[in-house]
């Protein structure tokens, strides 16, 4: 970058520009067309993964009043009391103490290039991408770097500060569940039904085997086959059977339909 191009940058963006060069870094500032004070919003605007955003979370360490910067994946949340584990007891920044102890307003906070240095911590989920972008000292300034790069250029810890994950809901367990719930529903409905008794298949052909029972259905493959010859009478008598399997090993299922 020239140095003419360096001085029509946005005075937070010129120091860390100056920073990037120092440390021999490829990659200078980039400004944005829109402001990108949230990692959903950079992520939109480069094209890339919330977790490739490198965001700047600054908290005030009670002891001393020193700023705790975290530098944490986009997709993940800090967790405060994992970082007070490792530096000690922790307070909020506010916006003036933020800009005070870094140069950088909140929306733009950069991880390197401070006013003043302060005690850092890396997330260690920056590391499950080659490639992050961070703040680079204003809303609508970036750069690119590797998580290496900012654990070399800060001496920092890379820890475990996030809070863990929720699983994502595996698909055949609320299927099943979705399963378990209709059947119950239908058994109270099909009570009052003489004639054109339903199936109680519920689309989850499944078979458990250890009941040797439909996961969906709660019939014996025996039970599935001789369904369609079979009369209304013993088609109810079949759905009591069901239902009595289903109460014994699912009875919530019945709680919100109980007549």
């Amino acid at each position: 970058m020239g140095e003419a191009e360096l001085k029509a940058l946005p005075e937070g963006v010129q120091r860390v520009a100056a920073a990037l060069q120092a440390h021999g870094h490829p990659h200078a500032p980039v400004m944005l067309d829109d402001a990108a004070r949230t990692a959903q919003q950079a992520a939109d605007a480069l094209g890339v993964a919330v977790g490739q955003i490198a965001k700047s979370i600054i908290f005030r360490r009670l002891a001393d009043d020193v700023a705790v910067l975290v530098v944490t994946s986009g997709d993940r949340r800090v967790d405060e009391a994992k970082v007070a584990a490792l530096v000690g007891p922790l307070g909020r920044a506010n916006a003036a103490f933020v800009k005070e102890r870094t140069g950088f307003s909140i929306g733009g906070v950069s991880p390197l290039a401070h006013a003043t240095p302060g005690v850092v911590l890396i997330d260690q989920e920056l590391f499950r991408f080659d490639a992050v972008w961070a703040a680079a000292g204003h809303p609508h300034g970036v750069f690119q770097l590797q998580p290496h790069d900012l654990q070399r250029w800060t001496d920092a810890p890379v820890a475990d500060v996030v809070e863990s994950p929720q699983p994502a809901p595996d698909a055949a367990a609320l299927a099943r569940a979705l399963a378990i719930k209709t059947l119950a529903e239908r058994a109270i409905s099909v009570r009052s039904m003489a004639e054109n008794v339903p199936s109680p298949c519920v689309s989850v052909c499944r078979m458990d085997t250890g009941s040797g029972l439909c996961e969906g259905c709660f019939r014996t493959l025996d039970e599935i086959r001789v369904w369609s010859q079979s009369g209304d009478a013993d088609k109810q008598r079949m759905w009591v059977t069901l239902s009595e399997r289903l109460r014994q090993t699912h009875p919530d299922a019945f709680d919100p339909v109980r007549a």
